[in-house]
């Protein structure tokens, strides 16, 4: 999606973003690899969009486009503690015809040994289409594919709570590794204790789940057993825009190099900690990720 983000000037920049496409590109600079899958238009913007993210390493011949289409755009504001504020202009953008105007997705998808969705990913797709992707999610896993998760959640995004809960509970019976955001889990079941969280999650098939909860760090839920993992530093924030979409990526980067799920937590929770330092979803190529900020 285009990314409208506000500056000290208050004029606003325009860049790209959305979270997984957040997640993908810091996987990528954190020296994993992936492949995007979405619909874009045949604009100019969209042709820039797609040109960048190669030039980040993420792999772009998965994405189909619609000539006449617009991609989507939102706008970001933050409070003065850098918290984030959304507004979406998204309706009729092409990346929620993705699947039911391209069911071959599927055919290309079930190659792949892990497939990352969000709650926003569920949020755009119809209830048709998201009952034709629960179901190749069955097959696909019983196949021996991986689903990781993020519950990233919107409101605005859903028709109703009560919809989007009924969503997120079938998507957790598929999910094997879950990235949970506590903040998100709280806005879509109300107020309710990190302990809450930690039966409802046990609920489910996943074997290694990572509930990230600001500045007081990760729960690492494995094997039954609860672990909490502090922050080495915290830093006052500029923008919790890509917070944690970056821990995501670094997270599953390490992962998919081999390291251990603690070593990958702590990445994750570095490469977090320099990204709101700045301003926007995606920072400057040049801000370190692998180091403790000072």
């Amino acid at each position: 999606m285009l990314e409208l983000s506000r500056q000290s000037n208050s004029q606003y920049l325009m860049a790209f973003g959305g979270d997984t496409l957040n997640t993908a590109i810091y996987l990528a600079r954190c020296g994993g690899c992936c492949d995007y899958f979405t619909v874009l238009g045949g604009d100019p913007f969209s042709q820039n969009m797609v040109r960048s993210w190669q030039n980040e390493g993420v792999g772009v011949e998965q994405i189909r486009y619609v000539e006449e289409g617009l991609p989507g755009l939102y706008v970001i504001d933050n409070d003065d503690a850098g918290e984030r504020l959304f507004y979406y202009w998204r309706d009729n953008s092409p990346a929620r015809k993705l699947i039911g105007d391209y069911p071959e997705v599927f055919n290309d998808l079930v190659n792949y040994p892990f497939i990352f969705l969000s709650g926003i990913t569920l949020s755009i797709y119809s209830e048709v289409d998201l009952i034709a992707l629960m179901k190749f999610l069955t097959e696909y896993r019983v196949l021996g594919g991986k689903v990781v998760f993020d519950n990233n959640f919107r409101p605005r995004c859903w028709r109703s709570i009560a919809y989007a809960r009924a969503t997120y509970s079938k998507i957790m019976q598929q999910t094997d590794i879950a990235l949970i955001s506590y903040e998100d889990e709280v806005l879509l079941y109300g107020k309710h204790s990190i302990q809450e969280c930690f039966k409802r999650w046990q609920t489910t098939p996943a074997s290694e789940i990572v509930i990230k909860n600001g500045e007081h760090g990760c729960y690492l839920i494995e094997k039954g057993i609860s672990k909490h993992i502090p922050l080495d530093v915290v830093v006052s924030p500029v923008d919790t825009t890509a917070a944690g979409d970056s821990f995501n990526g670094a997270y599953l980067a390490n992962r998919l190099a081999g390291k251990d799920v603690l070593s990958s937590i702590a990445s994750g929770q570095i490469c977090a900690a320099n990204v709101i330092l700045h301003k926007g979803a995606i920072v400057d190529q040049s801000v370190l990720l692998t180091e403790i900020p000072a």
